[in-house]
């Protein structure tokens, strides 16, 4: 007797290959037998007409403070994910001194604009060290298995000390303290180790990243520190500025450390050729045994805007300013007076950086989100083609598309991996052999995106609706975010639906997957805000063999672990 059949599905079994009409049985929280005819079972759960797909394994998430209270990992955990990777970009909660808790904080905020206030009320410190981060953390049940790194900023500050670890040099002593700390993160369960090396990673401070201005020498050395651990993954975030010179230093790294190293790759408009030729250098690194791999995104990065966010084109306009404590209702009514739009098209912006000005002026690369949202809109769609086109001030129809839906519309605004206002550079990083689907970003950019919708994203408009340029097959899309993230990282009893590997699965309609509208929420600790996007489609998620999701609601069932790594 099973305990759970899954009758008649189209699987999509994770491994690229086509998909076959079968049943899946589980037993004891694994997958039992994939085929026909598999008997009786305590549930049946009917699949025809859906495809059985095994669960995302999400390899770039920021829930590190989360997922000590939230045991729904929202909002990746209704977006079928049940496997998540924290500990990312260099930045993390362990190790830490008691009284550097508040700096992790002021750091985890700025890069990954997570509401300080909703950690430092939620986060419950029961650790000093990274094992005891990693023994908190199992002490946890949640409804999906969550894995982390050891950050790289984190262990500088607590060998280091918070100032000298932004910009110092550490001693010998200092860096086999650290050495010591990675060997034994790696030991009692870590998947890698991350660093940052990007000046787009500020603390709410406005001071860099430890780690961003370290010599090879001492990543090498924690590299080594790590393969002593047991060995991982290495993850990292760099700027790019001379692709051939930075990619060499990534060769050397790789090289002396003897682990496999992922980097973050995306498309930036001031250099939009680059991506092609780190892919071939990346291509030639795997070709001459050199594990380097690209960690790549579903969609553009960039901000969701609306009236409520906290920087819009009119949110440094002195007359804004005076309606900004209103409520929402009360800020429409008022700008919908002509007289308060003429004053507010005639002001200039007060108090607003030259960054965020320019930004905010960068109309040919903003567009009305929609309902159902697009994420592709075409040149001829942004605020300065509409502008163009109707004879009007760009400022003129972004005051118009603020003002739709009772002030709830959206303005899109894609910054990164759109400089060809089309999904054909995001293509070719997909669907190139040496990237790795990344680059959700679960649980972080509260305020600018909810991009860990990006897993349902990739089937809907990926697989289904995408009409300007090819799609993918939904066996390459299925692959790309379960059995490739899973091996890349070392995750090997899952990512595919076969006998003995666990039971993570979905089970999907295709005809109505999708991403529905963001909206705010003030769900955080602390009534903290973020940006949230439900899914539609999902009919059932399991981890570990239990129905975690039903119909879209949470069951109630909470199996997820905490998987630790080599150990």
């Amino acid at each position: 007797m099973m305990d759970i059949v899954i009758r008649g599905g189209l699987v999509v079994d994770g491994c690229g290959a086509a998909p076959f009409r079968a049943d899946v049985g589980i037993v004891d929280g694994l997958i039992a037998a994939v085929g026909s005819d598999l008997g009786p079972a305590r549930r049946e759960i009917n699949a025809e007409d859906r495809i059985v797909t095994p669960g995302w394994v999400d390899i770039h998430s920021h829930y590190d403070g989360q997922v000590t209270w939230d045991p729904l990992v929202s909002p990746s955990g209704a977006h079928g994910v049940t496997t998540t990777v924290m500990g990312n970009c260099g930045v993390g909660f362990a190790p830490v001194r008691p009284h550097q808790r508040d700096w992790l904080i002021n750091l985890m905020e700025g890069v990954e604009d997570i509401p300080g206030t909703a950690l430092a009320e939620g986060i419950d410190w029961r650790w000093e060290t990274f094992p005891e981060y990693l023994d908190a953390l199992e002490a946890g049940f949640r409804v999906m298995d969550i894995a982390t790194q050891a950050p790289h900023s984190a262990i500088r500050a607590y060998v280091m000390g918070e100032r000298q670890a932004v910009r110092g040099a550490c001693t010998p002593a200092e860096l086999a303290q650290m050495e010591t700390i990675v060997t034994e993160a790696i030991a009692a369960g870590a998947l890698g180790l991350s660093t940052s090396r990007t000046k787009l990673h500020l603390a709410a401070d406005g001071q860099p990243v430890p780690g961003s201005f370290v010599e090879i020498q001492e990543l090498q050395a924690l590299g080594r520190a790590m393969a002593r651990g047991g060995g991982g993954i290495f993850q990292l975030v760099m700027d790019w500025s001379d692709p051939k010179a930075d990619f060499a230093w990534l060769r050397a790294l790789a090289q002396d450390c003897a682990v496999p190293i992922s980097y973050a790759l995306v498309q930036f408009d001031e250099a939009p050729g680059d991506y092609v030729e780190l892919l071939a250098l990346t291509a030639q690194a795997q070709a001459e045994g050199i594990d380097i791999t690209a960690g790549v995104g579903a969609r553009p990065v960039g901000m969701l805007i609306n009236l409520e966010s906290k920087v819009h084109p009119f949110s440094a306009h002195p007359s804004f300013r005076d309606l900004a404590p209103l409520p929402l209702a009360a800020i429409v009514g008022k700008m919908r007076d002509p007289e308060l739009r003429a004053r507010m098209m005639a002001e200039t912006p007060e108090g607003m950086s030259r960054w965020w000005r320019t930004k905010m002026a960068t109309f040919d690369a903003m567009f009305a989100l929609g309902d159902p949202p697009d994420y592709e809109p075409a040149p001829e769609a942004s605020v300065a083609a509409t502008a163009a086109r109707q004879g009007r001030a760009p400022l003129e129809v972004v005051y118009d598309l603020l003002l739709e839906n009772e002030g709830r519309s959206w303005i899109y605004f894609p910054m990164i991996n759109y400089g060809d206002r089309d999904f054909g550079p995001l293509h070719a990083m997909l669907t190139h052999p040496n990237a790795v689907l990344s680059l959700a970003d679960g649980g972080a950019h509260c305020g600018m995106i909810c991009d860990a919708s990006a897993p349902t994203f990739l089937l809907s408009h990926w697989v289904r609706d995408r009409v300007r340029g090819p799609r993918l097959s939904l066996e390459q899309a299925v692959s790309m975010q379960t059995s490739r993230p899973a091996k890349a990282w070392g995750l090997r009893d899952r990512g595919v639906i076969a006998p003995g590997l666990r039971a993570d699965l979905n089970v999907i309609d295709m005809e109505s997957i999708g991403v529905l509208p963001p909206y705010w929420a003030s769900d955080l600790p602390a009534q903290g805000r973020r940006l949230l996007q439900d899914a539609r489609g999902y009919d059932f998620t399991l981890c570990a063999g239990a129905v975690t999701w039903e119909g879209g609601a949470h069951t109630g069932e909470l199996p997820g672990r905490l998987v630790r790594g080599r150990r």
